[in-house]
């Protein structure tokens, strides 16, 4: 899934209509504790707080082209994907539906809602709430959406762009992965303009599937985390290596971000970090960024994950 440089520029100038560029910030604190230049690329700043928008305007956009006769689009989420799909669809004037399993956070389902979508809950969890989501798609017979797609990744290569353009001769990047779209979407802009650098992947340890297919050089489901590793390919060929980080470093990473840039930062959104500081040892001296993915944390869980202590 190799995209030239004009179909990722086609892209950025769209998702640049409706979202301005990000920042990208060099932070002196972060890069002390890493022992390398550090540069947080803070998509916790777009309308939804989330990278995913870029996919998300991309995407329907595209759709809207192509079914002018669309009656709506149908999803399934857990997050930061449902906003993006509610977001970009109300400005395009689409009606959609976002399924969610019962028991989801409060406050995502709140900002889906309020950016225009219809909120439907079903399912104990995210595979239950996809096949339902699914089944209403085709009742309903409007368009679903899959939570990997070549056209969303076509989108969120934006925020690579305009990183590596910022912060030219990046050694390392780190990326968290969830179902693949921003990884895939930041080696499809490295390609297109020719950089050398080092793309590194981060997966939770309580979510491994991307670590253990990676490695095993074919897909590999977990009970944890069955993720559709649609995006499996393009890291394979374009990612360095995978990072397993444990809960306590995300945690750690959560609190070091705050303290050190004041940004609040989501799991996935600390997660890059967590790694870099996992590999601290080897990037003494080098340029190195990290893509803080997101802030979308409850505030509950944000202030319980404050309050407790580094140890050390």
């Amino acid at each position: 899934m190799m995209m030239d440089l004009e179909t990722l520029e086609a892209a950025a100038a769209l998702v640049h209509r409706a979202v301005p560029p990000t920042p990208q910030y060099c932070w002196p604190l972060l890069s002390r504790r890493l022992g390398a230049e550090l540069w947080v690329k803070h998509e916790n700043h777009t309308p939804i707080g989330a990278f995913k928008i870029r996919g998300g305007l991309v995407y329907l956009d595209a759709v809207k082209r192509s079914q002018p006769d669309l009656r709506g689009v149908v999803t399934a989420t857990t997050g930061n994907h449902g906003q993006s799909v509610a977001l970009a669809a109300t400005q395009l004037g689409i009606a959609s539906t976002i399924v969610v399993p019962f028991g989801n956070s409060i406050e995502k389902n709140r900002a889906m809602a309020g950016f225009g979508a219809r909120l439907v809950e079903a399912g104990h969890d995210f595979q239950a709430a996809f096949e339902h989501a699914t089944e209403l798609a085709e009742r309903e017979k409007r368009h679903f959406i899959h939570s990997y797609d070549p056209l969303l990744v076509r989108g969120v290569a934006s925020y690579a762009l305009e990183l590596f353009r910022a912060v030219p001769d990046l050694d390392t990047v780190y990326v968290p992965i969830g179902l693949g779209s921003g990884i895939s979407g930041v080696i499809a802009a490295r390609e297109a303009l020719g950089r050398a650098t080092e793309i590194v992947g981060v997966v939770a340890a309580n979510a491994p599937t991307y670590a253990l297919s990676f490695a095993a050089g074919a897909p590999v489901s977990t009970n944890s985390a069955d993720t559709m590793a649609g995006g499996l390919e393009i890291i394979r060929r374009g990612a360095a290596r995978i990072l397993t980080v444990s809960e306590a470093e995300i945690r750690r990473a959560i609190r070091i971000m705050f303290s050190d840039t004041h940004n609040v930062a989501e799991g996935a959104g600390a997660a890059a970090l967590a790694a870099a500081l996992q590999e601290r040892h080897r990037l003494a001296g080098k340029r190195v960024a990290v893509i803080q993915s997101g802030g979308n944390i409850d505030r509950a869980l944000f202030a319980e994950v404050l309050a407790e202590e580094d140890a050390g």
